[in-house]
């Protein structure tokens, strides 16, 4: 039986409690059940998963489509190593997350006490994460917690967003408290853009023949849609987006152009290519988003001239040199821009010289997608299932993606027109993250339908997603994108090596994959194979009506999401 005698693990308890959390994601170990216990009590859910990185998934997913900061409780050694590839998932993604984690007693420091990390320095556990995360703490002794955990928390919801790490010696969680809790962190105002900038880059945007807008996640993090909206229209100018900035406008806009990069659309990459300016907001300038950043087929800065807003100073003129560059919240650089633009021309821009052509062109592009989303063919067309999904999806339902056709295709092909409902994971990519990350997505919101598409790997390398969704009564749908293999890789072996050897998954030389309907409902999960084309939408019907968690198999052929930018690696594959 647990002490309720008050210790600091309460005194954490209550800081989150304090500072609007609802969910705490995490596992269980012998240096953390006292902030388990003191959890017990508490209006604070603890949501157990049965793996570190499902549960670090869990609340980036959480993070992501509420806007707020994740909470992750890890055990030490092998509870903070099997968290790692979750938590740097999010540090790629610039999601905010508070990660906690236990550590050895501080006085046994460097003595081999059980499951220690410590090979050069003693007390060496927090450096694990040190790459990715903003900043990590290590806390051995109970009266820096109370100065520790409001930085901490600050400094993951601020500035450019992301993970923090509290490494908390076990023996700290037992002393008694120091004190009342902390009180969270008054909030940051953002920086903004000074007015005289502002009018500078209205200016130069008004004198633009061909500018394009060009949106990053930073726009959704910021919650800057309706600013971005704004400016686009009363410019006239076409919106391009990175994965990451799907969604930050409506799909369905007039001047969505689409996504840039390897996935993306030959109209989008030409258009970026040959606009005279274009306004970047929130964006990294990615690999995948910009083609490897050749000038032959996605951005060409210069002759283009570049300005570039962004919350990370350390992103302005990384990959491309600026014009001018602005550090500042996405939010408050687009107002400030959408007043100057207002003041110097009342009436608007003149708009894109060739935007009815840009128009005309991405409706021909929709046109061209009809054809195979009406498949029937089996195995299906990919296509057809993501129109299937997209017909089944309400405009404000969460679809979170994974890595294959799910993610390059979904940000190819498949319309988004809210922001926070489109999940994937972007810089580091992690095979894993989609079946995770849409629990803790519907625990952010249980308003609205919550569904995640797969690959079959993804879905077979951690299914113990379906008794994290059981125990916690969350009602959430899988599509099993399942073409037995590691599809995007086999692709790119096949195609520059002419096999897939060790990208198919086989048995006795022929194609093998586990039945998936049949594994969720040995979990206690509605598990449904489809065998028609014809299946699946009333499969889809039925699954997001049931309130109930539900894994629909859907056979997928492994045809590759057709590309049109340019990843340097085909090239290496040459030499």
């Amino acid at each position: 039986m647990g002490s309720k005698q008050h210790n600091v693990a309460h005194q954490i308890v209550r800081f989150l409690e304090g500072a609007g959390t609802e969910y705490v994601f995490g596992l269980c170990g012998h240096t953390v059940i006292a902030v388990l216990d003191a959890l017990s009590d508490s209006r604070v859910r603890f949501v157990m998963a049965r793996h570190e990185q499902i549960a670090a998934h869990m609340a980036e997913g959480y993070a992501r489509a509420s806007g707020r900061c994740g909470v992750l409780l890890t055990h030490l050694g092998p509870g903070l190593t099997n968290a790692a590839t979750g938590v740097a998932n999010a540090a790629l993604d610039s999601i905010p997350l508070l990660v906690i984690a236990g550590d050895v007693p501080g006085y046994f420091y460097g003595r081999h006490p059980h499951q220690e990390i410590q090979y050069h320095t003693d007390g060496d556990q927090w450096e694990v994460f040190r790459p990715f995360v903003k900043r990590a703490w290590r806390v051995a002794d109970p009266r820096g917690l109370n100065r520790i955990l409001p930085r901490a928390y600050g400094l993951a919801t601020s500035g450019r967003p992301g993970p923090v790490l509290v490494n908390v010696a076990m023996d700290v969680f037992s002393a008694p408290e120091e004190g009342p809790p902390p009180l969270p962190p008054a909030p940051m105002a953002p920086p903004g853009l000074d007015p005289a900038a502002a009018a500078h880059i209205a200016r130069r945007l008004l004198a633009a023949r061909r500018p394009v807008i060009y949106a990053g996640g930073g726009v959704i993090s910021s919650g800057a849609s309706e600013e971005l909206r704004l400016v686009a229209e009363h410019l006239g100018s076409p919106v391009a987006y990175s994965l990451m900035g799907k969604g930050a406008l409506p799909d369905d806009h007039p001047l969505i152009l689409g996504m840039t990069g390897f996935w993306g659309t030959e109209l989008t990459n030409r258009v970026t290519r040959e606009a005279d300016l274009i306004l970047a907001v929130g964006t990294r300038f990615a690999e995948a988003d910009s083609s490897s950043w050749d000038p032959r087929f996605t951005f060409a800065i210069p002759p283009t001239e570049l300005i570039h807003l962004d919350i990370d100073p350390q992103e302005i003129g990384r990959s491309f040199p600026v014009s001018v560059g602005a550090v500042t919240d996405a939010r408050a650089g687009l107002a400030a821009i959408l007043a100057a633009l207002r003041d110097l021309a009342p009436n608007g821009g003149g708009g894109h010289a060739d935007l009815a052509r840009i128009q005309s062109e991405r409706r021909t592009w929709l046109e061209g997608l009809v054809g195979p989303s009406r498949s029937s063919s089996v195995p299906l067309a990919p296509q057809r299932i993501l129109a299937d999904v997209r017909a089944a999806l309400p405009r404000e339902g969460v679809l979170v993606t994974d890595v294959g056709w799910n993610k390059n295709g979904v940000g190819q092909q498949f319309p988004i027109y809210l922001p926070r409902t489109h999940l994937p994971p972007s810089g580091l990519a992690t095979m894993g993250y989609g079946p995770a990350a849409v629990l803790g997505a519907k625990l952010a919101r249980p308003d609205v339908p919550c569904l995640a598409m797969v690959g079959d790997g993804a879905f077979s390398a951690n299914p113990s997603v379906l008794a994290a969704a059981v125990e916690g009564g969350i009602a959430v749908t899988w599509v099993v994108m399942n073409n037995s293999a590691h599809g995007t890789i086999a692709g790119l072996m096949e195609a520059h090596y002419g096999r897939a050897f060790g990208c198919e998954f086989q048995c006795a030389g022929q194609p093998y994959s586990p039945d998936f309907a049949a594994l969720a409902r040995a979990y206690g999960v509605d598990g449904v194979k489809v065998e028609r084309a014809d299946d699946l939408a009333p499969a889809l019907a039925r699954a997001l009506g049931s309130g109930r968690p539900t894994v629909i198999d859907v056979p997928m052929v492994n045809d590759p999401v057709p590309t049109a930018g340019h990843w340097d690696i085909n090239d290496i594959y040459r030499w």
